[in-house]
């Protein structure tokens, strides 16, 4: 590498934005997590129904959508006695189509 090519330390990432991110990273390691994703993706969904798709415990969708939201990938609104999950935002599809195009390219998935 050139000594003109090497970045300078103020073109790093801010330290709380490079936490951030690698809290991101960590949010999607989960396997559990990557499947609730993948079915928000197609559709907001209750709790219940999240629990009866992946054959989990309340408690334990419930845990995993509390790191979910903390990592600002999905959010909730309440409508009547039910809460109602989505993906946050449009980023949140982009990051997620991403990957797993990403994925299904090292493997030559169609």
């Amino acid at each position: 590498m050139h000594e003109d090519e090497i970045i300078n330390t103020q073109e790093m990432l801010d330290e709380v934005i490079e936490q951030d991110v690698a809290s991101l990273f960590q949010a999607l390691s989960n396997p559990t997590r990557i499947k609730i994703l993948f079915a928000l993706k197609k559709q907001k969904l209750t709790v219940t129904e999240i629990c009866q798709l992946l054959d989990m415990s309340q408690s334990a969708i419930s845990h995993q959508l509390r790191e979910l939201k903390l990592a600002r990938l999905v959010k909730n609104c309440k409508k009547g006695r039910e809460m109602i999950y989505q993906l946050d935002d449009d980023h949140v599809h982009q990051i997620f189509d991403m990957a797993i195009e990403h994925v299904k390219e090292i493997y030559n998935y169609e």
